[in-house]
């Protein structure tokens, strides 16, 4: 059964996730903080690139017609 390539991906995945350095809770959370607050950040900066942009065509648009 262990000529199956199947068998052999999962144990040999298994073998690799053994040797993974996993993080402490403190650092997943550190991270998953930086993570989260970082996406906030970009998404306000980009709503407000969008708002401007929207607005300033608007704005020309309303000045041919």
């Amino acid at each position: 059964m262990k000529n199956n390539k199947l068998v052999k991906y999962v144990i040999d995945s298994y073998q690799e996730l053994k040797k993974v350095t996993w993080p402490t809770r403190k650092q997943l959370i550190r991270d998953t903080t930086i993570v989260v607050v970082s996406s906030a950040v970009a998404t306000a900066i980009l709503a407000l690139i969008d708002l401007g942009l929207t607005n300033a065509l608007q704005y020309f648009v309303s000045l041919k017609g």
